[in-house]
This record gives C-alpha cells, structure tokens and sequence, in this order.
C-alpha cells in the first residue's frame, strides 16, 4: 500500500499561500514557511484595519461637518441634534459631502436645523 502524501490538496493549498505572498520581501515572497507566517500577519492587520479605516472615515467626516457648521454660526453638537429634532435623516457621509461640494444647500439644513 502507498503512503499518501498529501499531493495535489498540500500544492493546492501553499500555491495559494504564495500567491497571496507575491510583493513581500526576499524569503517572504519564496519560502512558504515565512510566506504562510506573513500571511497571517498582513491578514490579521488587514481585518484590524477594515475597522480602524471606518473610524478614521468618521472623524474626517466628523471634523469637515464641524468646520461647515462652525462657518455657518453653529458648531457640529448643536447641527446633529437639530438635524435630529426637524426629522432630517441624512448620515454623516452624506453631510460631509454636502458640506465640501455644495455650501448653499449646506446653509440651507443649518437653517433647517437651528430654527
């Protein structure tokens, strides 16, 4: 009887691993030991930093939403909870993105939003 060694499964599985490797330093990019070690590395901070990228994403939202209310004699607070009591329900995102490109209509749901 033959001993299975693992043949076509075993390839499979570390081709995979060094393709995912493709770019990394010397043995990193070769060597399927360290490959499979950086792999799950760059993994790792790839899913930390999928959360960490949407929380950057809202401060940066946050801050240019607070510059356009502060431009427009309110401060960030005070316009989401206006915002909240006239039954506006845009998301940050959105009002970010009002505030840079459009300030007229900006003004607009300050307005909407202090009244």
């Amino acid at each position: 009887m033959a001993r299975a060694k693992g043949g076509f499964k075993s390839r499979r599985r570390k081709k995979k691993v060094l393709k995912r490797a493709k770019g990394y330093y010397a043995a990193g990019s070769r060597s399927y030991s360290i490959a499979r070690e950086k792999n799950d590395r760059g993994m790792a901070y790839a899913f930390r930093d999928r959360k960490v990228n949407k929380r950057m994403f809202r401060r940066l939202w946050t801050v240019r939403i607070n510059a356009a209310a502060r431009l427009n004699g309110t401060t960030y607070s005070r316009l989401i909870h206006g915002l909240s009591k006239a039954g506006v329900t845009l998301d940050r995102k959105s009002l970010a993105f009002i505030a840079v490109n459009d300030a007229s209509a900006f003004a607009t749901l300050c307005k909407q939003a202090v009244n």
